[in-house]
């Protein structure tokens, strides 16, 4: 027992059993539908194809309001873990002609992600100095892909995520008013918010005292608020009057959802969780990601401030009853 005591630090990590399952997580958005039409139409058809794929050992799925549906598959230990998605994704492609238009548009993903957290980090702007928009999309852009290059990072997810996106709010009495409904103005939104191959001009065959091409570069997808609502919704024959968005309506740019919120220390922050693979050292990917996080921190000192404000505030507090002790010693004395 001494001698393998002993030899225990020099043993090879490669040697080590693994102990954790491998897992593979399905997830798909239905965006609109109630959580009973997410389990009928989503989560059930996907379930039917998945289930029985090699080394499978269960699975388990949840379906919610917002219509996220994740199915978790756990496949034997030891069993390959990129085989064991590829295997998915093949079960997966073959359900998708039966699922609905909308959540094919979205996409599935798939990721070999362990479903629970190696560690979060809460995420805030000193007095408020940035919305929490910013903060979300400053994170998608700049942290959440650095982590995710971690080895051993599965998945990377941010809590109260904020993604810019353009918000239309339309008033349902205006909308009855001039006999207009929602679905108009979604009709309206993919007729002129698109982009158009306009052609060049001078293209070949073309007369030959044409010396010039060139490309013709028109107004595609709209990105200022004010051009989505000069887009016109209805038009009248008799009178030549146009309907336009900002008449029944405003665009304004915002979140894509509000879903969720996070408050840290009391504050609005943005949270970030870390997911390893089934295969990865928990350990290890934490030192890692934590030393991304130190380095990355010098570029955004002095915009965000990151990590628990409890540990500062905490060596404060001791600093301050030391200072305290030492000024009650010639009193005590």
């Amino acid at each position: 027992m001494l001698a393998g005591a002993v030899v225990i630090p020099s043993l090879p990590i490669s040697l080590y059993p693994q102990l954790a399952p491998p897992q593979v997580v399905v997830t798909s958005n239905y965006i609109g539908a109630n959580s009973q039409i997410v389990e009928s139409a989503v989560t059930i058809p996907l379930e039917t194809s998945i289930n029985g794929v090699e080394g499978m050992r269960y699975m388990s799925s949840t379906s919610s309001n917002d219509g996220t549906s994740a199915i978790t598959i756990t496949f034997r230990t030891g069993y390959d873990l990129s085989i064991a998605a590829v295997d998915v994704q093949n079960r997966v492609a073959s359900a998708q002609g039966r699922l609905p238009a909308a959540v094919n548009a979205t996409g599935i993903t798939i990721t070999k992600a362990n479903s629970n957290f190696v560690f979060a980090a809460g995420v805030f702007a000193r007095n408020g100095s940035y919305s929490q928009a910013f903060i979300s999309n400053y994170l998608d852009v700049y942290v959440k892909d650095a982590l995710k290059r971690v080895p051993g990072v599965g998945d990377v997810i941010i809590f109260g995520e904020r993604k810019y996106a353009m918000r239309i709010w339309l008033d349902p009495a205006k909308l009855a008013a001039r006999g207009l409904t929602a679905l108009d103005v979604t009709s309206a939104l993919s007729e002129q918010n698109v982009e158009v191959a306009a052609g060049q001009l001078g293209r070949p065959p073309s007369d030959d005292s044409q010396v010039y091409q060139m490309a013709v570069r028109v107004v595609g997808r709209l990105s200022d608020p004010r051009e989505f609502e000069n887009i016109i919704l209805k038009s009248s024959a008799n009178n030549g009057g146009l309907v336009l968005l900002k008449d029944v309506g405003r665009a304004e740019v915002g979140a894509e959802n509000y879903d969720t919120d996070l408050k840290f220390s009391g504050g609005e922050a943005v949270g970030l969780g870390v997911q390893q693979l089934s295969n990865a050292n928990a350990l290890e990917v934490d030192r890692e990601c934590k030393a991304v996080l130190k380095e990355l921190a010098k570029s955004f000192l002095q915009v965000l401030s990151t990590s628990s404000p409890s540990i500062p505030r905490l060596w404060s507090a001791i600093r301050s009853m030391r200072s305290f002790t030492r000024s009650l010693k010639p009193l005590l004395s």
